[in-house]
């Protein structure tokens, strides 16, 4: 009741109570006044007289029906008067009701305005709430349905669409269905089919681990973003379609569109009775992304080619790997590939249990897993460019060094000698050559300096230096960070060990500088780097979004502000002396590869990598950025267990940049050298 409602009611029940009083205290008294006298005297003995007590419970009953008669006349005030708008508030909220309409979400388009995701319609069966009470239509819904009773009454009882409602209980059912609940309309009453849109991936699984996947949202995801109040939230009904993974759960709060409302009149019942004011739903922005769809899908398709290639040879091991293509100018991502893959269409509308085990297990590769951003492995020979800018920052080498190698080094004793890939060793080699050649002789020396240096973590402070060992921070999630080992990760990171075990030894400093030991980095890390080396310290931030597109017509609302994420710096004479070895590596290293690109107008840098692992065949890398003099793009290729760089991830790198150039690789030849 509320203060004012109260006050009224309590002066109503005082009012009444004087005017009693002064009613009884018109009749007989008990007491009488003699006039002639100041002193009263009583008029005769007590009168318990039937007569008497009956008039005292009369007046009794009269006070109270007198209060009872004052609390309604101020209760009928307050209704009337004070509480008018509240209560005709109330009435309206019981006769309406505001059922939402779901918004279509925006589309995803390349940059030349491809559609890599779009919407298209879909045929839902749908029922009211009085449904999940019939147990006998359940249990014949699930068996046309081919679900379970539960969860079809569990989608029905979910009253996160709206009281008024109808309940999404299935989606993209097939005509069969739709036939039978239509020809059997006795059996199935308050069940109806609906046409509503669906996400479509009109590519099938090509820019899978870019675009992602969309699904209903879990529990989870209901309840935060019902308890979320902040501005621009999104608020989350049973049977929305809400981005997952890649692009589709980067940009959500974008392509998720603002559902529309109506408003209906309804029955005690609850009854659906009239429909009334109706707002538009709000259809999702557009996304343009900086993908090349042409390159994206060269760059799958080479991924495939090599692999096969590779198990061709009898090594069946080699199954996966990953591309990434970036323009070094702008950070834009042209090509982003993960092998194996799989297609978004596969969540549309529900991912059965078996599929998604299929999709989720190590028998089948991880095929959700984005290797590119999220694959860790050794960089092997492709960081002995930074290892370059290490020695000659810290005085451990200059340009005119020289070293001998033999094929075994044992710069620190025989019992802990190191293997040159080059088993027959390189003879002797400067610091361009070991770059060229990738002998591991010249970076052991390089390593075992460092070690016995002023600057023992040297090699670490470059390597942060340039980005690794921390994300890139491309507008993907689940991007992994890798890892730069030193000396108190080690101490820390291997517990169980002893002391001396458990110490930073002169074998992990070799290791580390020829991109080997407990290096982890990923494919987009290093794609970075070489970026950097390509435009000789400015790496720009990589990133999918290149604008978002207005409703109507053919605008933009927010274009993409490039960024530079990390500006390093080095000497000129280093970067000169780093560019002019990763150009002998294409042409010089090996005849076979260099004829890979001779075939081009455009000069190429790159290098090879082969990283180690005990217990699996080699993992093959090949980074790479064009033209050389001039570099506009970077290409990175990483093939698990597919041997030496050159072997495989180097023809994805040159497929990858004749689909840019629209000049294909001509040459056959094979590299047997061996080449790291």
């Amino acid at each position: 009741m509320s203060p004012i409602v109260f006050i009224a009611t309590l002066l109503a029940i005082v009012l009444v109570a004087l005017v009693l009083l002064v009613l009884i205290n018109r009749g007989e008294a008990r007491f009488t006044f003699d006039i002639g006298g100041a002193t009263p005297r009583a008029s005769g003995g007590g009168d318990n007289s039937a007569e008497k007590g009956f008039k005292s419970r009369l007046m009794g009953l009269s006070v109270f029906s007198g209060s009872i008669i004052g609390m309604l006349f101020a209760r009928l005030w307050a209704m009337q008067l004070v509480s008018t708008d509240d209560y005709m508030q109330q009435a309206e909220l019981n006769r309406t009701r505001t059922i939402s309409t779901a918004a279509s979400r925006g589309r995803i388009l390349d940059r030349n305005g491809e559609e890599l995701v779009t919407n298209r319609p879909s045929l839902c069966v749908v029922a009211s709430t009085e449904v999940a009470d019939n147990e006998v239509e359940i249990q014949l819904l699930a068996n046309v349905l081919g679900m379970p009773p539960t969860a079809v009454k569990r989608k029905i009882q979910d009253q996160t669409e709206g009281a008024q409602s109808l309940r999404t209980v299935a989606v993209d059912v097939s005509r069969r269905v739709v036939s039978y609940i239509d020809e059997h309309k006795y059996l199935f009453d308050g069940i109806q089919v609906e046409e509503r849109a669906q996400r479509h991936y009109p590519m099938g699984s090509r820019c899978a681990h870019v675009l992602g996947y969309t699904g209903s949202p879990t529990q989870e995801q209901l309840a935060e973003s019902q308890e979320d109040d902040s501005e621009g939230s999104i608020k989350y009904e049973s049977g929305d379609i809400v981005g997952q993974a890649g692009i589709e759960y980067q940009y959500e709060s974008v392509l998720q569109g603002v559902r529309g409302e109506q408003t209906v009149y309804v029955d005690a019942d609850g009854n659906v009775l009239d429909y009334a004011t109706t707002i538009e739903a709000q259809d999702g922005s557009d996304i343009v992304l900086t993908i090349d769809s042409k390159v994206q899908e060269a760059a799958e398709q080479a991924l495939l080619d090599a692999i096969n290639r590779v198990r061709k040879t009898g090594n069946t091991a080699c199954d996966s790997g990953c591309a990434v293509c970036l323009d070094v100018t702008n950070g834009d991502v042209i090509a982003l590939a993960s092998y194996p893959t799989f297609s978004p269409n596969d969540f549309v509308g529900g991912i059965s249990n078996d599929d998604w085990e299929m999709l989720s297990s190590e028998e089948s590769g991880y095929p959700l897993m984005n290797r590119a951003i999220a694959g860790q492995y050794p960089s092997a020979s492709t960081i002995k460019p930074l290892s370059t800018f290490a020695a000659l920052n810290y005085g451990i080498a200059s340009s005119e060094s020289g070293y001998d190698c033999v094929g075994f080094w044992t710069g620190f004793g025989q019992q802990y000698g190191q293997y040159c890939w080059n088993h027959d060793g390189h003879g002797w080699m400067n610091l361009r050559e070991g770059i060229v050649y990738s002998c591991d002789t010249v970076f052991y020396e390089i390593g075992k300096a460092f070690f016995y240096s002023d600057n023992p973590e040297g090699l670490q402070e470059t390597y942060r230096r340039w980005g690794l060992g921390e994300p890139v921070g491309i507008d993907l999630p689940a991007e992994s960070i890798g890892r730069v080992p030193d000396a108190d990760w080690k101490w820390n990171y291997f517990t169980q060990a002893d002391d001396y075990a458990r110490s930073w030894q002169g074998g992990d400093t070799t290791n580390l500088v020829i991109g080997q030991g407990d290096l982890l980095v990923t494919p987009l890390q290093m794609a970075c780097v070489y970026a950097g080396l390509a435009t000789h310290g400015t790496i720009m931030k990589p990133h999918l979004l290149k604008s978002v597109s207005s409703h109507a017509g053919d605008g933009t609302i927010m274009e993409y502000s490039e960024e530079v994420v990390r500006k390093v710096d080095e000497q000129e004479s280093s970067f000169a002396l780093v560019d002019d070895g990763l150009y002998g590596v294409i042409y010089e290293e090996s005849e076979a590869q260099a004829s890979h690109f001779l075939n081009m107008k455009e000069v190429v840098a790159g290098k090879t990598g082969t990283a180690e692992r005990a217990g699996e065949e080699p993992t093959g890398w090949f980074i790479a950025y064009v033209p050389a003099d001039n570099p506009k793009y970077v290409v990175a290729s990483c093939i698990e267990q597919g041997g030496f760089g050159s072997d495989c991830a180097m023809y994805v790198v040159r497929d990858i940049m004749g689909a840019i150039y629209g000049e294909p690789d001509t040459s056959t030849a094979v590299d047997t050298s061996g080449v790291r």
